[in-house]
This record gives C-alpha cells, structure tokens and sequence, in this order.
C-alpha cells in the first residue's frame, strides 16, 4: 500500500473507534458486540474504497481495526492460566472462572471481528459482483 494512502485506514479506523465507544457507552452493547458494529462500519466503507483504489481489502481492514484486539482479555487469561499451573489442584475455583471468563471474552471479540469484516465484503461480491 502506498505511503500516501495511509490516512484511509487511520481515517477509518478513527471512525470504527468512535463507533464501538458509541455501541458499548450509549447502546450498553458488551465489547464483543461494540467490535462487531465498528468491524461492519470499516468494512462496508472499506471495500469499496479498497476496490476502486485497487488496494488489498485485508491490509486496509485489518489495520483499521487492529487496535480492537482483545490483548487485555488475552493477557489476563494467559496470566491466569500460568498461575493455575502454577498452583495447581489448590487452586481456587474463582481463578478458573476468571481463565474462562476472559478467555471466551477474547474468542468473542476475535470472531466478532472477523464476521464483522468479512460478511459485507463477502456481500458486496456477491450481490455487485466486479467484471470477469
């Protein structure tokens, strides 16, 4: 992607955050929820612009919304499950929770994510399909 084109995703991308910041602060959307919306915002104002400019829609997608990523969920989740190894059979039940509770937070944002960008664009090809 040419240098001079990089304000499209930071453009982007600074709308997808206000988008989620809006879903989970004026909606009381959950985070999985609030990525969803921000992820089908970037991809239904990305995919044309990708195609027209003859841009990859993945570099230009992602790197929209790569700062979504659940690091915190992981992070708490990985420390979590160091210190239930680490603990082992004496460990307390609510640090197993929280291991799960983080993880599948994580697993939830990383899908939503994922379907929020690829259901429009995959929409896109197939309803307005480009020349063959």
């Amino acid at each position: 992607m040419p240098w001079r084109l990089l304000p499209v995703p930071i453009g982007v991308g600074m709308l997808a955050h206000a988008v989620r910041w809006a879903a989970i602060s004026m909606a009381s959307a959950n985070v999985a929820t609030g990525a969803f919306v921000a992820c089908i915002v970037v991809s239904v104002i990305v995919t044309p612009v990708a195609d027209r400019l003859h841009l990859p829609f993945a570099a230009v997608g992602f790197s929209a919304v790569v700062s979504m990523m659940p690091g915190f969920f992981l992070f708490h989740a990985a420390s979590g499950l160091v210190e239930l190894v680490s603990i082992g059979p004496r460990a307390p039940a609510v640090l197993l929770t929280s291991v799960a509770v983080n993880g599948a937070t994580a697993f939830l944002v990383i899908l939503a994510m994922t379907l929020g960008l690829i259901l429009p664009r995959m929409l896109y090809e197939h309803f307005l399909p480009g020349p063959e």
